[in-house]
């Protein structure tokens, strides 16, 4: 095995609705939000951590090539032990390979000899754009809003139970970038069959929380912008087979 190339995508992800991914704090602050966004400790803005949109490409294409039944012993991530489960399902179990190659195996493989070597992609933290940022300077637009939401008693019609959500706000734009390691020909075959396939799958659905609510509606911008990549990302149908 043999480093050949390194594949390199990079652009801006922008907001198309409300995002929310959050912060994991859960201490209550008078006059605070209820589930505040995850922000650099240093600078206090909001980003998109990298492992959210690993995650997230990674159990939709899961869910897209129909492995989610077999993956129920790692809590619904494919593994080695999936693979094993497929013996007799040749496409089913080509899925979970590539899948496992591009991704990486989970912690519970750590022991096995998987031979898929080095895990092949790998997603950076995503910052608020230089430019972008300049532009909310100059219309002083704040980085997050607080959202309101409650739930409806539909027999009495009143609002209950308010919670205030933070959000990065629709048109926010973020710094994007990921790369994929080629450590053999046919890796080719998974950066365009796969990652690409399931970056668009991420783009037609959402990322963070909330997304059953309208949250989390995102549109890459890619730096290659018209050119014979960026036409192919526009029109792939990541379900035509």
């Amino acid at each position: 095995m043999k480093l050949i190339s390194i594949k390199k995508l990079q652009g801006k992800i922008i907001l198309k609705s409300g995002l929310h991914i959050g912060s994991g704090n859960m201490e209550m602050h008078i006059g605070g939000t209820d589930s505040p966004v995850i922000k650099h400790p240093h600078t206090f803005e909001p980003y998109i951590p990298g492992s959210s949109i690993k995650g997230k490409v990674r159990s939709l294409l899961e869910l897209a090539c129909g492995l989610v039944p077999f993956a129920t012993d790692d809590g619904g991530l494919v593994s080695s032990k999936t693979v094993n489960k497929l013996d007799g399902n040749p496409e089913l179990k080509r899925h979970a390979e590539a899948i496992l190659t591009i991704f990486g195996s989970s912690g519970a493989d750590k022991d096995d000899e998987t031979g898929y070597g080095p895990t092949r992609v790998s997603f950076s933290d995503c910052y608020l754009d230089e430019t972008w940022k300049q532009k909310a300077r100059d219309n002083r637009w704040a980085y997050t809003e607080v959202k309101s939401e409650n739930r409806i008693d539909r027999i009495k019609g009143t609002a209950e139970h308010p919670r205030f959500i933070e959000r990065v706000p629709e048109g926010t734009e973020f710094n994007f970038l990921v790369t994929f390691k080629v450590l053999k020909e046919e890796d080719e075959r998974l950066f365009q069959d796969y990652l690409l396939r399931g970056l668009k799958l991420l783009e037609m659905d959402a990322l963070g929380g909330n997304g059953s609510r309208g949250y989390g509606r995102i549109e890459f911008d890619f730096k290659e912008k018209d050119s014979a990549f960026d036409s192919q990302f526009k029109t792939l149908d990541p379900f035509k087979k």
